[in-house]
């Protein structure tokens, strides 16, 4: 498999540290309020690279954090009169909500910052031991001109950066010896959360974080680290400097970062109006059909989210719902038959997608190719699964677009949701109807149903619905 590597700028062919297993760190989001789309994005994509190099084979450890302390968490306490800690719970519960419902497998370890700290101390002192920090009244911040290679993520130069800097008149700022550096600790401020250190009553700056949580649950060097393009720099350019100068070894072999995503070709801002949270997606659509619209681009190109776009990849998803259905319908019904040896050739032919959707997702996981496959399949499948077909032929390919499906974190066969109590006894009401001839009463309920967006079907094994 190749990866593009933003340390190199080029692809290159995968290789693990060790042999069968992955470590993988993805930054994760800021919990001061629900997630919106564009956190979405690097949740899915890298969830389906895990989920591609399982299928390969491959023991993937991947760890994904949740930064629970920051000022954002800070002042949406202030506001809700609770603590940040309080915020921070409740966030965190929520993005799970949404998580499981874009069907994102949980993480080996989703670490906490808060949970963290006294390796965010351990490294911070070795940092100034080593002469890598340096201490301001109870600040402690990192000095970029200790590591030689600073920038070397980012291509951006120290010199050039220095000389386009504005003058520092933030309060506090002006102590650093160089206006590069930055913060790896903080003292508190009132009715802040703190916590004891060598230097002040505070808590720790974002870039240390991230260093040491994947220190400590994937080691010195990890395989690959992940997340949005906007985190190259500082954030990760921040996070190798920190976490190369503390461990003395390479901090990560890869760096994978997703694109932006623009709302109707222009950027998502709160300001303009177009800020969409994935819980305000999932008043409209199954976050399926979400999670579908994400992997229809290459990760590294920029996507644009409109309304056209998610109907579009609504019906692309019902297309391979239906295919399912009847696949499933005909291996259910069908005759057990053994399988000609055409039938068998079908079959053969139909596991051969399996090679082809591999061939895309190894050239830099390119999910938009292997959807296209995913749709080659379901052509195939309509066209050569006849509905007399034995149903071994019928399991047989239904199995295979399970598990590309799968790969893809999409269902193949939709999960249908329960239905309420009220609707569930009309639709008793109108069997009762049925087996009493009434039909007029039966025609009416089932067409009331319809409008609520529940289709019945009357079928030999008896009634069925799905939602329309």
């Amino acid at each position: 498999m190749k990866i593009f590597n933003t340390l190199t700028m080029r692809k290159e062919e995968f290789v693990p540290i060790e042999p069968g297993k992955i470590r993988m760190y993805v930054c994760g989001p800021t919990v001061y309020n629900f997630i919106h789309i564009g956190n979405a994005r690097p949740m899915i994509v890298f969830d389906t690279f895990r989920r591609y190099m399982e299928h390969k084979g491959y023991d993937v450890n991947y760890v994904s954090n949740f930064t629970d302390v920051d000022d954002k968490i800070i002042k949406e306490a202030i506001e809700e009169k609770c603590t940040a800690n309080e915020i921070a719970e409740k966030y965190i519960a929520e993005c799970k909500k949404d998580m499981a419902g874009m069907n994102i497998e949980p993480a080996t370890t989703n670490p906490r910052a808060t949970h963290e700290i006294d390796g965010m101390i351990d490294m911070i002192s070795k940092l100034i031991e080593e002469g890598h920090a340096y201490v301001k009244n109870g600040t402690v911040y990192f000095s970029t001109r200790s590591f030689p290679g600073y920038g070397k993520l980012s291509g951006k130069n120290l010199d050039d950066l220095r000389s386009g800097f504005r003058e520092i008149k933030v309060t506090g700022e002006e102590e650093k010896n160089d206006p590069l550096d930055f913060v790896l600790w903080k003292p508190k401020k009132e009715g802040e959360p703190f916590w004891e250190s060598p230097w002040s009553e505070g808590r720790p700056g974002w870039h240390i974080e991230c260093s040491v949580m994947a220190k400590r649950y994937l080691g010195d060097t990890i395989d690959i680290h992940a997340g949005g393009e906007d985190l190259v720099f500082p954030h990760h350019e921040n996070e190798i400097a920190q976490s190369e100068c503390a461990n003395h070894a390479p901090f990560a072999h890869y760096w994978m970062h997703n694109a932006f995503l623009n709302i109707n070709g222009v950027k998502m801002s709160k300001s303009l109006g177009n800020f969409f949270t994935v819980r305000d997606i999932s008043k409209e659509y199954d976050l399926e059909v979400l999670r579908f619209f994400m992997l229809s681009a290459h990760y590294r190109t920029t996507l644009n989210f409109s309304r056209e776009l998610m109907e579009a990849a609504k019906t692309s998803l019902d297309r391979i719902h239906r295919a399912a259905s009847r696949l499933e319908d005909i291996a259910e019904h069908a005759d057990k038959r053994e399988m000609s040896d055409e039938e068998r050739k079908v079959l053969d032919g139909a596991k051969a997608f399996i090679a082809k959707f591999d061939e895309k997702m190894d050239d830099d996981c390119n999910t938009a190719d292997a959807e296209a496959v995913v749709f080659d399949l379901v052509r195939y499948a309509n066209t050569n699964v006849a509905d007399n077909a034995p149903a071994a032929l019928a399991q047989g390919v239904l199995d295979v677009l399970t598990e590309l499906c799968g790969i893809l974190g999409i269902h193949a066969l939709k999960k249908e949701k329960s239905l309420d109590a009220d609707i569930e006894a009309l639709i008793e009401k109108r069997q009762a109807a049925r087996k009493a001839r009434d039909f007029a009463t039966a025609d009416k309920i089932r067409d009331d149903l319809l409008k609520q967006g529940i289709e019945l079907m009357d079928t030999r094994e008896g009634v069925k619905w799905k939602r329309v």
